[in-house]
Formats: C-alpha cells, structure tokens, sequence
C-alpha cells in the first residue's frame, strides 16, 4: 500500500448499490482480490453468481452493493437470502490497495443493517483457511465458527453471528 493511501478513513468510501454496468468492474475486483489469498480457484461455475447478481441477489431476497473510491471500485459485498431468518455474507472484497482503511467494516455493517430491514435474524458466511485475514476479520466483527469441510483442496471455515434489533 501506498504511503498517501495509508490513514485513510472510510469517509472516501461511497457505498451503493449494485447496477449491471458495473459487472466488468466487480468481476475484475474479485479475480484481483482473490488472486493473492492462495483461494482463487480459477474461473467456474462457482462464480455463475457474479454473472446474475439482479437474480441471485437482488430480485431474490438480498442486497450486493459496490463501493467506490476516487472513481474506481474498490470494494464489493453481497447479501444472500438463505432462508425467512438468514441471510448469507457474500463476495466480500476490497482491493488489496485499499484495504486496512475501514471499507470492508463499512461494506459488512451496511450488510447487516439491510440484512436487519430484510427481516433475518441471523448471518452466515464461509471462507477458507487460506483466508486468514479474512477469518480474523469475521471475528473481529462478532462471527462465530461454526465448523469446516473440505471443498476442492480448500479447508472452508463456516461462521454466523445472531444479528442483534435495533
């Protein structure tokens, strides 16, 4: 990271939702993103989601909402609707440039509180070993784990949190 990125706070960060001419960008975000975490498995049918994010996320019960920086985006997350009480934490990113600034806290809180106005109770995610920043930062932000299994050569680490009213 830059030192004139450095100390930056989430104020830069615009959060919105997502619009289908930012499929280029988000796709580029998460190969990008993915690529130095030792989890990028490459592109395959488990990515189909980020071609329909209106269906998957959307029109269906969630939330994916892209954020941008000095004209670019930088961070990325989605909301999944599980089922009537939970939802599910998904595609969170932000460009490792950009990162240790408060945007993924900014992009999970904003999460939350559409996953609250949706009417779930509770929050579910999964990431992999592999991803150790990623599962410090779960945790840090009150997720708990809730168990493991292996998934094409990765150790997946499943999480939930009990979202509190507000």
């Amino acid at each position: 990271m830059s030192a004139s990125r450095r100390g930056r706070d989430d104020d830069a960060l615009v959060l919105r939702r997502y619009r289908s001419a930012d499929h280029d960008a988000i796709w580029a975000l998460h190969n990008f993103a993915l690529a130095g975490t030792g989890a990028h498995l490459g592109t395959g049918a488990w990515d189909d989601d980020l071609h329909r994010v209106e269906a998957v996320y959307l029109e269906a019960g969630g939330e994916f909402l892209v954020g941008e920086a000095e004209g670019q985006v930088v961070a990325m997350g989605a909301l999944q609707r599980k089922d009537d009480e939970t939802g599910a934490v998904r595609r969170m990113r932000v460009a490792p440039s950009w990162q240790h600034r408060g945007y993924g806290s900014k992009v999970l809180g904003a999460l939350e509180a559409r996953a609250s106005e949706l009417g779930y109770k509770r929050m579910v995610l999964d990431t992999t070993t592999a991803q150790e920043a990623a599962m410090a930062f779960y945790a840090a932000h009150g997720y708990t784990e809730t168990g493991q299994a292996e998934l094409q050569g990765l150790t997946v680490v499943y999480f939930e949190k009990v979202l509190v009213p507000k």
